[in-house]
């Protein structure tokens, strides 16, 4: 059994190998952004824990809405923009975000000329589907855990 720490520094947690699961054409639009995913680093499994840095024009996401998971966002450092369905917010150091599952698209972007670094939480729902509204993809979460993506017609990518 691999061996588990009690503790560790966030910022000393190995970056995800691949940088998205996003098939391309999408998963080259994530560059510049680096996930440290510190719940696997523990062994969680009913949710998920990143620290997430974003470079300067880097997203976190793209525009998305769960059907099952809630996700909830802190900012620790930076400026990024927060992209709703009801529009843009300049979020700052000590801010918060929730989404609810079903309820708003969303995603992040940092548009200043310095790094963001965002804590995201998110729950791990078995059969949770991604509706992506402004690109042609969508995903649904195996019972594996792993996603599955395909166009918005059906065919797999």
């Amino acid at each position: 059994m691999k061996q588990r720490p009690d503790a560790i520094a966030a910022s000393e947690a190995p970056p995800r190998i691949r940088p998205s699961n996003y098939p391309e054409p999408f998963a080259s639009r994530m560059a510049g952004r680096i996930k440290h995913p510190l719940g696997d680093l523990f062994g969680l499994k009913n949710f998920g824990v990143n620290l997430t840095h974003l470079k300067p024009g880097a997203p976190s996401a793209l525009q998305h809405r769960h059907s099952k998971q809630d996700e909830f966002i802190y900012v620790l450092q930076g400026a990024p923009t927060l992209f709703t369905d009801a529009g843009e917010t300049q979020l700052r150091p000590g801010m918060v975000a929730g989404f609810v599952a079903g309820g708003t698209a969303h995603h992040l972007e940092n548009r200043t000329e310095h790094d963001c670094v965002i804590l995201e939480v998110g729950d791990r729902t078995t059969g949770d589907e991604v509706n992506y509204p402004a690109d042609d993809i969508q995903a649904v979460m195996g019972d594996d855990g792993k996603w599955r993506y395909a166009h918005k017609d059906g065919k797999p990518y």
